[in-house]
């Protein structure tokens, strides 16, 4: 069974990703990402599959998966139950972490931990204990706090001598294979073309599907329709537009990342946001430096949140191309979701 691609986005002005859920949660799958992954698990066992690796997990669990190592992480709770709290997640890109090595040979000892996660790490109980309180300062952390966090996290594990591997030393993960998925070649489209998809028909063609099974497959890939997919993915980059500029005008972002209808965007950005654009961007600005409550960024319901595609090699959509400005006279065809 081939893994689902899962796109990891980290916003512009954050180096790195640190978040939690629950369970289920759209990401519970058998999938892969160009990401780094230090996951912990925070309540509840199961079964977890890193590789061909199968183990059993419980709260304390921590490992470390390398770039494009499919895993999963299976809890024994009674189907149709669901446990608010599950997991702690932080994801970082190799070229956010490379260069850092390079520059700080303090930071050597890193290098042979994120080789060795090519196979997937697993670390004692007792880092796990030290790492979780970093770990949930880190999700609420702002700015420079952030990185301290983080080094913090980077020293805890690069002390540790104790760790075990997880997939076989002959294992290989080929994400050429994985990525040539009809699906997953959907989701790599999606991520390069984000702001400029005009018909959910577009998408089916790649896919080779009609529209029909193409929206069925891709609910069940996803966990939710593919208008529903775009229209939330455009919102998270619109906020991410309002939180790196303070001075362009709302309308013109917007329009960038794919609305033609400015009042829908202001009606989708409140349906998803819990508040306008104008008033998300205040708050940011206002509180910039302090600890922001995650309902402002994330929708009440953790499970409806989408995979997020990020800027990689294979990804390079969410860049920030030069803003398009406002349609003139009557509106063109709407987009997709968006009208």
């Amino acid at each position: 069974m081939k893994p689902d691609l899962e796109f990891v986005q980290i916003c512009q002005d954050e180096s790195f990703k640190a978040w939690s859920h629950g369970y289920p949660f759209r990401t519970v799958r058998w999938h892969f990402h160009p990401e780094y992954e230090l996951h912990l698990i925070t309540r509840t066992s199961g079964k977890y599959f890193v590789g061909d690796f199968i183990g059993e997990f419980e709260p304390g669990n921590l490992v470390l998966t390398g770039p494009n190592l499919p895993h999963n992480w299976i809890t024994d709770l009674p189907e149709g139950t669901y446990s608010e709290e599950f997991c702690t997640v932080l994801q970082f890109s190799d070229a956010f972490i490379r260069p850092l090595i390079a520059a700080l040979p303090e930071l050597g000892g890193l290098g042979a931990i994120l080789t060795a996660s090519q196979r997937g790490v697993l670390f004692p109980n007792a880092v796990s204990v030290a790492v979780e309180p970093i770990l949930k300062d880190l999700i609420a952390a702002r700015g420079a706090r952030r990185i301290a966090c983080f080094m913090d996290i980077v020293h805890i594990l690069t002390l540790c001598d104790k760790t075990e591997l997880l997939a076989g030393p002959h294992y290989s993960s080929d994400s050429e294979t994985f990525m040539s998925g009809a699906m997953n070649q959907v989701l790599i489209h999606i991520a390069e073309n984000l702001t400029d998809i005009d018909r959910t028909t577009d998408l089916a063609a790649i896919a080779g599907l009609s529209p029909s099974a193409f929206s069925r497959s891709f609910c069940k890939h996803t966990g939710m329709t593919p208008i529903k997919y775009l229209t939330r993915l455009r919102v998270d980059l619109a906020c991410s537009l309002l939180m790196s500029d303070a001075d362009e005008p709302i309308t013109n972002i917007a329009f960038h990342v794919g609305f033609n209808n400015l009042s829908n965007f202001n009606r989708q950005f409140l349906a998803l946001k819990g508040m306008s654009p104008s008033r998300f961007r205040q708050l940011h600005y206002t509180s910039k430096g302090q600890a922001m409550d995650k309902s402002v960024f994330w929708d009440s319901d953790p499970a409806q949140q989408p995979a997020l595609p990020h800027t990689s090699a294979r990804s390079s959509a969410l860049g920030r191309p030069p803003l398009r400005p406002p349609l003139p006279g009557p509106a063109s065809a709407p987009l997709i979701g968006m009208a």
